[in-house]
């Protein structure tokens, strides 16, 4: 029993912290402290500015040579691949609208590891964990975009037919992949960036998390989860369940424990990103759907991510 509270403590050391600061966001737009103004121009400051400059310290600082297992982008580019193999499969089993398929299986196997994954392992492993954390982000937004864009095409190809270029334009422009490119040449050549410019930098990374934490509270919308459909909960259920278990016990198996197995379920048990809505309405896609997905899945990721990290500490994997 005591092993249970110990296990139950650290989680939510772990956890309560992140979803604190999301519901306060919840709050706070309720109250209109926040309001719809404020969240986009803090997002666009954190996706553009913020986020990329605490991606690149944390990589830029880091030995990789020594530090990075490129096994780990291997495993979970193959199983975010054959995840979407599998999805595109079963939306044709369980979505009848076929221009809703796409929306089902981007919301399936996106994740926001961006915001929440990186709190996440910052509360858990701290400065250890974050180049892992940083250089796997990098890959799999690659990966979503270009999966999502195929997705998305193939069920509503009378639509989309300009979602190409944009994605590559998107993935070439993309800070967060610039901010990874910058790094790795600064730790692997070992350059020592200037005192001032770290402190800057240092500043700057620092308001990422809790901002972004909160313009995603502000962001949830009630009437999207009131209007939730088989479609919506299907996608919830992928997820925050399904896929992250199966991904996780795979990297289990594979010999994989501690920091990089937390970080690999803290990753994959993620909730759908909002890009994903951003993505569906600018190609014309069922948007509904999408913010459905997205409520739900950050709604019910506080209690799934949550479990998920309990069972690895009680199970000493952690």
């Amino acid at each position: 029993m005591e092993a249970f509270f110990l296990a139950l403590s650290t989680t939510l050391q772990v956890t309560a912290p992140v979803f604190l600061i999301v519901f306060l966001g919840v709050l706070f737009k309720y109250w209109r402290w926040l309001d719809d103004h404020f969240v986009k121009t803090a997002s666009t400051l954190v996706f553009r500015v913020t986020l990329p400059t605490l991606v690149f310290l944390n990589i830029s600082k880091t030995n990789l040579r020594e530090n990075l297992d490129p096994d780990v982008l291997y495993y979970a580019s193959g199983v975010t691949l054959l995840s979407f193999i599998f999805l595109l499969w079963l939306a044709k089993q369980l979505i009848a609208a076929k221009a809703d398929r796409g929306v089902f299986i981007q919301g399936s196997f996106r994740g926001n590891q961006g915001i929440i994954g990186m709190a996440l392992v910052a509360n858990q492993f701290g400065e250890s964990g974050m180049p892992l954390a940083s250089i796997l982000l990098g890959c799999l937004i690659i990966i979503y975009n270009i999966l999502s864009v195929i997705a998305l095409n193939m069920s509503m190809p009378d639509r989309a037919i300009a979602g190409w270029r944009a994605i590559v334009k998107d993935i070439i422009k993309n800070p967060l992949i610039l901010a990874v490119v910058a790094a790795i040449p600064v730790s692997l050549l070992g350059l020592q960036l200037p005192t001032a410019l770290l402190k800057t930098g240092q500043y700057f990374s620092g308001l990422t998390l809790p901002l972004a934490l909160l313009c995603i509270g502000a962001s949830l919308s009630l009437k999207a989860l009131r209007e939730s459909s088989i479609a919506a909960w299907g996608a919830t259920w992928m997820k925050l369940l399904i896929l992250p278990i199966l991904m996780s016990a795979g990297a289990w198996a594979m010999g994989w424990t501690g920091q990089t197995l937390g970080i690999l379920f803290i990753y994959f048990a993620s909730p759908t990103a909002a890009g994903s809505f951003v993505m569906v309405k600018a190609m014309g896609g069922n948007d509904k759907l999408a913010a459905n997905i997205v409520a739900l899945t950050t709604v019910g990721s506080t209690l799934t991510i949550t479990a998920g990290v309990f069972l690895l500490h009680w199970l000493q994997l952690v």
